[in-house]
C-alpha cells in the first residue's frame, strides 16, 4: 500500500494534513467498526476486513514509513487476535476504535431500552383496555392485540439488550487492558 491508496481508503486528497488524517480515521472507524455489525456475522466479517485496511492505511500515513509495501497486512489489528501491539500509536488507534464502537453500542442500547419501555406501556394499556371495556368486543380485541404486541416487543428486546451488554463489557475489558499496555509503553 502506498500513500495514495492509504489516502483513498480514508477518503482524503493528497494534500491532507496529519489532523485531517486523524479526523478521517476516527470518522471511518466509527462507520466501519465490526462491533456495529454484531447482529450479522457476514456483515461483521466484511467490516473486519475493511477495518483492517483502514487501520493499515492509518498506520502507514502516521508512521512515516511511506513507499514500502506492507508485508504484514492486517498486523495493526493484532490485539483482536490476542497478540500485543508494539507501538503507542497502534494502541491509541485501537483505543479510538474501541471508544467509537462503545459509543455506537450504547446508542443502540438506549434505543432498545426505549423499545422495551414502549412494549411495557402497550402491555399495561392493552390490559387496562381489556379490563375497563370488557363488554365491548371491538375494544377488547384492540386491547388484547396491544397487550400481545407489547409482550412480543418486550421479549424481543431482552435478547438484544443482553447481547449489547456482553459486547460493551468485552470492549470495556479490552479498553482497560490496552490502556494499561499504553501506560507501560509510555513509562
Amino acid at each position: 500500500m502506498n500513500r495514495i491508496e492509504a489516502l483513498r481508503i480514508l477518503g482524503l486528497d493528497g494534500d491532507a494534513s496529519n489532523e485531517d488524517i486523524k479526523t478521517a480515521y476516527k470518522e471511518m472507524a466509527q462507520i466501519l467498526h465490526p462491533d456495529r455489525f454484531a447482529s450479522s456475522r457476514k456483515l461483521q466479517d466484511k467490516a473486519t476486513e475493511q477495518f483492517k485496511n483502514l487501520q493499515e492505511a492509518y498506520d502507514l500515513l502516521t508512521s512515516g514509513k511511506l513507499g514500502k509495501a506492507s508485508s504484514s497486512k492486517g498486523s495493526s489489528t493484532r490485539a483482536a487476535y490476542g497478540q500485543n501491539y508494539s507501538t503507542a500509536r497502534e494502541l491509541e488507534a485501537r483505543l479510538a476504535g474501541i471508544a467509537a464502537a462503545k459509543t455506537q453500542l450504547v446508542a443502540q442500547k438506549d434505543t432498545m431500552l426505549d423499545e422495551r419501555r414502549n412494549g411495557l406501556i402497550m402491555i399495561v394499556l392493552g390490559v387496562a383496555l381489556c379490563l375497563v371495556f370488557r363488554r365491548m368486543p371491538l375494544t377488547l380485541a384492540l386491547g388484547s392485540t396491544g397487550a400481545v404486541w407489547g409482550i412480543v416487543k418486550t421479549i424481543a428486546t431482552l435478547s438484544t439488550l443482553k447481547n449489547l451488554d456482553e459486547h460493551i463489557g468485552k470492549l470495556s475489558k479490552e479498553q482497560k487492558q490496552l490502556a494499561r499496555e499504553l501506560e507501560d509503553l509510555e513509562q
